[in-house]
């Protein structure tokens, strides 16, 4: 990315960072806005940016605002160099769209009518503190996790997903309203379940796919970080490791139908890629991520998503803009050195957060430096 633009986003009321192609990182005290500008970057690509945000949360609020001031709307555009040439994006919140969530987007000047658009052009993944807890925490996370890593491949995954959620909640209400005396309609229970089988067993595919290549890349990661054994569980991954989609929707299919009233009793469906998981194992001491030291969890987190960087420049000739939030200071020196000399072999933008600029003093010369004060961002170097 060579320009962004972010106007009423979060604390900024309007910020303009010329860049080039070498790391941006951008430093200053707590508070100041630093994470605010890389969650602007990451509302670059589909879906709620590196908070998973509501888009009216996003909006700038001045300290006087009354409670009861109209939001406003917000705007971040992006110009960025690809293989085809210069590409300018831009999204935003639609301030006519009557109190409800939607949000715009423009390439080239020209609105486009989905998000998912946005990801024929660029890709990003982010690594922010709050995913610290990432292997300990419940297997939803992680399956975010991973379906974030697939959209960077294959755009048309979000919809495969929304459209299996949508029907599992449909189907789940329906079978709820049995349980109330009412008669749910057999019918319809059928077609939910028939989208279910079809859209679940494409989403278990593609995340196991996917993990089945980023294996390959996690493998090769040399020291200092460790290398990775990822690998997409649950039944349906089962299913399809044993015989082809077909077959496992069929499977998925029964499966759904066969457990109705234990369904309609304890809500959700038993079984389907909701229920999946990604496990990930320490491959030089066989421990599983869960069971490694904090430091060696944050550790295989970054050995995945340079993983991820490397699958890309492979595939897609192309490696995804790398927004790391204050990740650096929690890296002993070897490690620290080992992230920045990886970013610039892989030719990477990474956008690097952090509060003592010493940190990243070996990327001095091979990078660009934003400071950040207030809600103001100045290129310094």
């Amino acid at each position: 990315m060579v320009r962004l633009s972010i106007t009423d986003f979060r604390c900024y009321r309007f910020q303009r960072l010329e860049t080039d192609e070498r790391p941006v990182v951008i430093t200053g005290p707590n508070g100041a806005g630093k994470t605010n500008l890389l969650e602007a970057v990451s509302f670059l690509v589909p879906g709620r940016g590196l908070r998973g945000a509501s888009l009216a949360s996003v909006a700038r609020r001045a300290p006087d605002d009354a409670d009861t001031a109209p939001e406003r709307s917000w705007a971040v555009a992006g110009v960025l160099k690809t293989g085809d040439g210069i590409v300018e994006i831009g999204t935003g919140r639609d301030s006519t769209a009557g109190g409800r969530e939607r949000r715009l987007v423009q390439i080239d000047g020209r609105r486009v009518r989905s998000q998912t658009a946005l990801a024929s052009v660029v890709s990003a993944v982010w690594l922010t503190p709050q995913m610290d807890r990432l292997f300990l925490e419940g297997a939803a996370a992680r399956r975010r996790f991973l379906d974030r890593l697939v959209f960077g491949f294959d755009p048309e995954h979000a919809g495969r997903v929304a459209a299996y959620d949508h029907a599992l909640r449909e189907r789940a209400r329906l079978l709820r309203d049995s349980t109330a005396g009412r008669t749910a309609d057999s019918a319809w229970l059928s077609a939910l379940e028939e989208t279910m089988a079809a859209k679940g067993v494409a989403v278990a595919a593609a995340r196991r796919d996917l993990a089945m290549r980023l294996a390959e890349f996690c493998g090769e990661i040399k020291a200092p970080f460790p290398a990775a054994e990822v690998r997409a569980n649950g039944a349906v991954e089962t299913w399809l490791d044993d015989g082809p989609a077909l077959a496992a929707e069929d499977k998925l299919r029964a499966a759904l139908a066969a457990s109705r009233r234990e369904d309609a009793e304890r809500g959700g469906a038993a079984v389907g890629p909701h229920r999946g998981d990604l496990t990930v194992r320490n491959m030089a001491s066989g421990l599983p991520a869960a069971d490694c030291s904090t430091g060696e969890q944050k550790a295989l987190l970054i050995s995945i998503l340079l993983a991820n960087a490397r699958l890309q420049a492979a595939e897609r000739r192309a490696t995804p803009l790398l927004l790391f939030d204050e990740v650096a200071a929690h890296l002993d020196a070897a490690r620290r050195a080992a992230l920045f000399a990886e970013i610039r072999t892989l030719g990477a933008q990474a956008w690097l957060t952090g509060t003592d600029r010493a940190v990243f003093e070996t990327l001095r010369d091979h990078a660009q430096f934003v400071d950040v004060e207030r809600g103001v961002a100045t290129l310094i170097a």
